[in-house]
């Protein structure tokens, strides 16, 4: 049990679930719709990185002027995410409650599973106050307080009955594997990527691995299972400034942009 842990959601560690919360999220047909109309973040999977955990950490730990840039850069990125229902679609709106509910939730369990398999369970103080931050990542756009579940409990209801009948359509499946399997990128995200695709594999549940076509063993399993092994060995004992080293980096750059914006 690990107790009295702040600022768990700086982890730089954290990195490693970007794809299992990614295909978590286009595993919601309303998500994988708007993406498949209005996203090009196949094309640009960094900048997408980088925007969302922003955003993560601009909510959580920035100050009131970069919570209310980074909601201003979001809302304005939403605001053409939408398509009236119709004959050959039932719709989506990036603005609509239960799709940033979902958004939020898999952010958070991701982030949840990552943390415990590196340090452990955390105690119930530490878990809270975990499970607080990330419904602001929520609150702070369209999500009214009430849709958040109550408490951790009622939040694991929520995510298993989510689970159940979460499956990745085609297009999930479609953006999902030109994430994964990128066909225009840096050297250096190229290089990454085999290791990032297993670790995304590693991290989802078995259904989803399918769809998404993601090969599995007993062979993979034993691997993963030594990996988290080793970070969490070795991962904790890093210091503070190189596990937060993408926070502070992130929250600098937005300040810095900011700043240029202003001078335009």
């Amino acid at each position: 049990m690990v107790s009295g842990m702040a600022d768990l959601g700086a982890e730089a560690i954290l990195l490693a679930g970007a794809g299992r919360a990614i295909l978590l999220q286009l595993a919601e047909p309303g998500v994988a719709r708007g993406v498949a109309e209005h996203s090009t973040f196949t094309d640009r999977p960094i900048n997408r990185l980088k925007g969302t955990l922003t955003y993560v950490y601009a909510v959580v730990y920035g100050t009131d002027e970069q919570v209310k840039e980074v909601r201003r850069r979001v809302n304005r990125a939403h605001a053409p995410v939408r398509r009236a229902a119709d004959d050959k679609s039932p719709g989506y709106n990036a603005y609509d409650a239960g799709l940033q509910l979902w958004v939020t939730a898999t952010l958070y369990d991701t982030a949840l599973t990552i943390i415990e398999k590196v340090y452990g369970p955390l105690d119930d103080e530490s878990a809270d106050a975990m499970y607080r931050d990330y419904a602001k990542l929520g609150t702070a756009l369209q999500l009214p307080g009430q849709m958040w579940p109550e408490d951790r409990a009622a939040f694991g209801h929520y995510w298993d009955e989510k689970m159940r009948a979460l499956r990745a359509d085609e297009n999930a499946v479609r953006f999902g594997r030109g994430l994964l399997y990128p066909k225009r990128a840096a050297l250096w995200y190229l290089a990454i990527m085999p290791f990032a695709r297993f670790l995304t594999a590693g991290l989802l549940p078995d259904q989803l691995r399918q769809d998404f076509g993601l090969a599995w063993s007993h062979r993979h399993e034993r691997r993963f299972n030594r990996t988290f092994k080793i970070l969490a060995l070795t991962y904790p004992k890093l210091p503070v400034g190189i596990r937060h080293w993408f926070k502070d980096y992130c929250l600098n750059q937005l300040d810095i942009s900011s700043r240029q914006a202003m001078a335009a």
